[in-house]
């Protein structure tokens, strides 16, 4: 978890967001979410693709293990609503940034976690997440 999303959460509009934000448990930001932001793709936009990767992967926490490192509801139903929630916000600001390529690997990602899960493979669900925030960062390779 960032300081950038603790913050970002924290002041959010919506109230719901706002209430379920709890004390953050560390300030450094994810392995995937430096990824993104140390890469050639995020020149000049390092805090953006930081906290949209942080914004998405922290939606997929709420997803998969019913509480994120920052946002903590006490609702069953409502986790799965942010958890949504934060997985639109963060594509939402990608699209906006212009890099749709972007897009489409961190939709990939969130298809490839589901899966794993369902497959009951978290393992493999963490590395679709690390391997993304690269793909973010630094364009597609053929790894």
């Amino acid at each position: 978890m960032s300081a950038l999303l603790h913050r970002a959460l924290r002041d959010h509009e919506d109230v719901l967001l706002r209430e379920a934000v709890a004390a953050p448990a560390r300030t450094q930001a994810s392995d995937a979410a430096r990824a993104a932001a140390s890469g050639p793709r995020a020149q000049g936009r390092r805090d953006q693709y930081e906290l949209l990767v942080e914004l998405i992967l922290e939606g997929y926490r709420l997803h998969y293990r019913g509480a994120g490192e920052v946002v903590a509801p006490e609702d069953a139903d409502l986790t799965l609503l942010l958890g949504d929630q934060l997985y639109a916000m963060g594509l939402e600001r990608l699209a906006a940034l212009g890099d749709l390529e972007a897009v489409v690997e961190l939709a990939d990602v969130i298809s490839l976690s589901a899966q794993a899960h369902a497959e009951g493979d978290e393992p493999r669900a963490l590395a679709a997440w690390e391997a993304a925030g690269r793909a973010v960062g630094h364009g597609r390779s053929t790894g």
